[in-house]
């Protein structure tokens, strides 16, 4: 049966023999370059069978052991989202694998041309990646993902069948002598496994382009093919286009294009990773309100909004049991530690405080006033009540986020030094900081994915010489890419969820970087800028030493007219006052707030 033309377009010849052992075929469901799948009448029992085969007989005696151990081993895994095996078996030297359809569909059969909305597509693909990172944990990887393998029922469950049928022509070979090393076979079969697991994911990630684009990629329907076109077999580019049937969000179609990015650097490396992003996703897009905070819930129960920096919380405890006169000294404590600060503001901001204590003035964002609010006894209590250091971080990740504190704390120094005059410090202080929430909280919550955000932001060496460095993604893009949501929108999330206005969350938005700005229309404009100046003065400081000095000009240059500063501004600001010099000590807070 498997020796008809490879051509996917091709059926079987009207009078070709129906029989295959004892099964009879009633109908050709699909097939690929690798596969084939058969819906047959099985006489023993009565029912109608799903049957999968290789396109390929294994290649004599040892492949086809081979074959039929990983397929043993596939029909052990127990999930709800992969197909249960009936029966496998070899028919005439063709191995096969059997599966019940149990009332569903095969994919192929259900997509409408206008494709499945947003929601839709999303929901079935984080079935089908459940199922295929379960596989891959359990050492299988599934080789020929394809629309015909993937049974749907009416209730919208999603099964995944032919793990592990198609041959793979790739499978390392037995050692030439029974001296050969045990540990260098099994490496080289988990290298193996890994690169068809991440050939599993790619696949997953044109299936999603299919189901919210109701075509396919490259106009192939056998998604190998098209996996054989992208690099770095191929040349050829996947994106999702402009104009679609259906609506797609920006955070989706950054997902989905990651997912087939013509970068390998760029794509999702194993299922979990792309099954988050698509949860993140699809909780930050449910409907109750929430938006990005829905990510956060729990993690914000477990573990504090941000955990305070090591001896900060102790020490501000310790100022707050001491004379009311300290409270200037005690403001520039909290001010050090962005979580007691960031805990005094939710705490003065709460709808219950302001309603109760401050109605009708606005929100607090002064450390002097919210201590005058709550009382020394207050300050202590919520200075002991905060997470130690590093909360559940390891020490990679408690590394990582010390330094992005320090590096807020240096913004926030910088925009204090650049505010014009009669702004109060303070306020200026902790817009810089609140500009930083989000990237607080994503490294703070999810350190791995903190790490790729960042690893997806580098631009690469050129592939070929002469040519320009392959840009890495903007943040948002990013950060879409890996949690499914904005980090700049959780930083707002979290700030609405404190009881913070609509005034100060539009001031806490970063202007875009691609457009232009336009003079101050009133004092929260002209805070947002001092802000924002600040922290990208701050981040081109990060950048490689050669490409510092114009960074820091540009910045200049963009924000010279609005704030009325130069070059030399933004150099003092951040301690840099002549290019070429290394950083100078951070000017201290008290020189910007007395």
């Amino acid at each position: 049966m498997p020796a008809d033309s490879k051509d996917t377009n091709a059926t079987p010849h009207a009078d070709a023999p129906r029989g295959f052992g004892r099964f009879e075929r009633l109908r050709l469901i699909g097939k690929s370059d690798r596969t084939m799948a058969w819906r047959v009448a099985d006489p023993r029992s009565d029912r109608e069978w799903m049957l999968v085969l290789p396109r390929i007989q294994p290649a004599g005696p040892e492949a086809m052991l081979r074959w039929q151990q990983v397929v043993r081993r596939a029909s052990r895994l127990d999930h709800p989202q992969l197909a249960a095996v009936v029966e496998s078996g070899v028919q005439d030297g063709w191995p096969y694998v059997a599966y019940d359809l149990h009332a569903s569909t095969p994919l192929s059969e259900r997509l409408p041309a206008s494709g499945l909305s947003g929601a839709k597509a999303a929901g079935l693909t984080i079935q089908l990646l459940q199922g295929l990172a379960y596989a891959h944990e359990g050492g299988v990887a599934h080789q020929d993902l394809q629309p015909h393998l993937v049974l749907v029922s009416e209730s919208g469950q999603l099964r995944l069948a032919g793990t592990a049928v198609a041959v793979d022509e790739a499978a390392p070979e037995s050692p030439e002598s029974p001296e050969a090393p045990a540990a260098a076979s099994e490496a080289a079969e988990l290298r193996a496994l890994r690169a068809a697991a991440e050939r599993d994911v790619l696949a997953a990630g044109l299936l999603l382009h299919l189901l919210i684009g109701g075509s396919a990629a490259l106009a192939t329907l056998d998604i190998g093919r098209t996996i054989a076109r992208l690099p770095p077999l191929g040349r050829d580019i996947v994106r999702l286009p402009w104009t679609t049937a259906q609506p797609i969000a920006a955070a989706l179609r950054a997902i989905v294009n990651r997912a087939t990015d013509r970068q390998e650097r760029h794509r999702y490396r194993n299922a979990r990773t792309l099954l988050r992003a698509l949860e993140g996703w699809r909780r930050t897009e449910a409907g109750t309100g929430d938006g990005p905070l829905a990510l956060l819930t729990d993690r914000l129960r477990n573990a504090g909004v941000l955990p305070s920096l090591p001896d900060a919380a102790a020490r501000a405890a310790r100022l707050a049991l001491m004379e009311r006169e300290r409270t200037n000294e005690l403001a520039d404590v909290v001010l050090e530690d962005p979580a007691l600060a960031f805990e005094l503001l939710r705490l003065v901001n709460s709808a219950q405080v302001r309603g109760v204590q401050v109605s009708g003035s606005g929100p607090v964002l002064t450390l002097r006033r919210a201590i005058a609010m709550v009382g020394l006894e207050g300050v202590r209590r919520s200075a002991l009540g905060l997470r130690a250091w590093p909360g559940p971080l390891d020490a990679a990740g408690a590394a990582e986020l010390q330094r992005l504190f320090e590096r807020c704390k240096h913004a926030a120094r910088s925009a204090v030094q650049l505010r014009p005059a009669g702004y109060d410090a303070e306020v200026v202080y902790v817009l810089t900081l609140l500009q930083n929430l989000g990237r607080l909280v994503v490294q703070y919550h999810y350190p791995d994915e903190a790490r790729q955000i960042r690893r997806l932001m580098q631009a690469a060496p050129a592939s070929r010489a002469g040519e320009p460095e392959e840009p890495g993604m903007s943040e948002e893009g990013a950060s879409f890419a890996v949690l499914g949501a904005d980090t700049e929108a959780i930083g707002v999330a979290v700030a609405r969820f404190w009881g913070l206005d609509e005034s100060v969350l539009a001031m806490i938005c970063r202007q875009p970087l691609n457009t232009a700005l336009r003079a101050a229309e009133d004092d929260n404009d002209l805070l947002r800028a001092v802000a924002n100046c600040a922290n990208e003065a701050v981040e081109a400081t990060l950048l490689p030493v050669a490409s510092q000095v114009s960074a820091v000009q540009r910045v200049a240059q963009r924000y010279g007219r609005v704030l009325g500063i130069g070059v030399r501004d933004v150099q003092v600001a951040l301690g840099r006052v002549a290019p070429g010099l290394p950083p100078a000590k951070a000017l201290p807070l008290e020189a910007g707030l007395s």
